[in-house]
């Protein structure tokens, strides 16, 4: 009776849903087969929808309620039979027949035949609470929040993919079918994965991917200015602190009132990803930014998490590069600022190591690259040009030591003083 049962809906059925498809039946979003039942109706701002159980794989789904039927089912968030206690016993699953607890007979013998075998899908409860598991033995070794955060993403995302988490083939397959990812996004799903193997006790290979290095993005002033006129109040407030400082995103949201001191206007850095803890000067103009802020808590961005400001400040910059024509504006990202703040202030000193204290870097290797990114922005090929100026009193001389300039020697009663251009 079971197998001769047709996936046509009755007429009763049919006037309580009209969307319900009269010519194809539908398809189980999870293993694309036929054989389903319908499984009574669910109601979505008072619409009905039918309901449907596959009786090859137990997923149980509805339509999307479109005016299109011919648009893929949508997958909805409920049981699953793949567990024996996940459907009660005394519901009627098939209309044809009345008790509910016959049309559980199949379904439990091939639970047993599952069970028995060693190759079960896990279940997305199960996956879940193994992520958990990897993040909390993440931060028992010891790694910081920002780098718990990422690589939990990562194993997030490979399973939205379609990838099983437990499979290192499937893994591996999923990241090399990703055409939108640069080898440094794999290389990162490929680490993150690696260290969910190491925990898991999974036998893993990683595969060869190597990091291109290119120079960032270094917008003008002109344009960073622009972004943050155009922004919000606490979005544009952030802006300026990072074009001011030079510091990271995190370094940032975790800031609080106590560390900014109004009085000889500047802040005190809280480092983070192993960096040297500082304090940097800022304008008269951020100080008041800031305190046109709310106070509601001791720290200064009110927000849940960095991916959300991310998500916040995209959405406005978006806006404002459609509204000034100027698609450079949607590369500049809150670390382009970091980048853009080193690269000017060598720039204006030629001192890579004052460039490294102001960036929190502890090896000099990091900061290398914004001698060659000045040179390309400013085209100054040569650090050997300098601008001369003579001091023949003391208050010129202080003058030109306040200017930046460096003695060199004394010449006919006068001293003789150089800049870099």
């Amino acid at each position: 009776m079971n197998e001769t049962r047709n996936w046509q809906s009755d007429s009763k059925h049919e006037k309580l849903n009209p969307r319900s498809p009269a010519t194809h039946p539908p398809k189980c979003p999870e293993c694309q087969s036929q054989r389903i039942w319908k499984d009574g109706l669910r109601y979505s701002k008072g619409r009905p929808l039918q309901r449907w159980i596959c009786r090859d794989c137990g997923r149980r789904f509805s339509q999307n309620g479109s005016k299109n039927p011919s648009k893929p089912l949508k997958k909805r968030s409920c049981w699953s039979i793949n567990t024996a206690s996940a459907i009660p016993f005394n519901r009627q699953v098939c209309e044809l027949l009345t008790e509910g607890s016959k049309n559980l007979v199949r379904v439990e013998s091939r639970i047993e035949k599952q069970a028995a075998g060693a190759t079960k899908k896990p279940t997305k409860v199960g996956v879940k609470g193994k992520i958990i598991e990897y993040v909390w033995w993440l931060k028992k070794q010891g790694y910081a929040p920002s780098t718990i955060e990422g690589r939990a993403w990562f194993l997030k995302r490979l399973e939205m993919l379609g990838a099983d988490i437990f499979d290192p083939d499937s893994i591996k397959e999923v990241i090399a079918r990703q055409e939108t990812w640069n080898e440094n996004s794999k290389l990162l799903a490929v680490v993150a994965y690696a260290s969910f193997a190491q925990m898991a006790g999974i036998r893993f290979e990683p595969p060869r991917y190597r990091p291109t290095q290119k120079f960032p993005f270094i917008p003008t002033e002109e344009e960073i200015d622009q972004l943050i006129a155009a922004c919000g109040k606490v979005i544009s407030t952030f802006l300026q602190l990072l074009k001011e400082t030079g510091v990271r995103l995190g370094e940032a949201w975790m800031l609080q009132w106590t560390d900014i001191d109004m009085k000889n206007r500047n802040v005190r850095i809280t480092p983070e990803k192993g960096s040297n803890p500082r304090i940097l000067p800022i304008s008269m103009k951020l100080i008041e930014m800031l305190n046109n802020l709310p106070k509601k808590s001791e720290k200064i961005f009110i927000c849940s998490s960095k991916r959300i400001m991310n998500t916040n400040f995209y959405m406005q910059r978006k806006r404002i590069a459609k509204k000034l024509s100027n698609p450079r504006l949607l590369k500049i990202t809150f670390h382009t600022l970091r980048h853009w703040k080193a690269t000017m202030e060598y720039h204006k000193t030629k001192d890579i190591l004052y460039v490294m204290k102001t960036l929190g870097h502890k090896a000099i290797q990091s900061t290398l690259i914004y001698i060659d990114l000045e040179r390309g922005i400013f085209n100054s090929p040569r650090n050997d040009e300098y601008t001369v100026r003579v001091a023949k009193t003391l208050d010129e001389t202080c003058n030109l030591l306040e200017a930046g300039f460096e003695y060199v020697t004394n010449m006919d009663d006068a001293k003789i003083f150089r800049k870099r251009k």
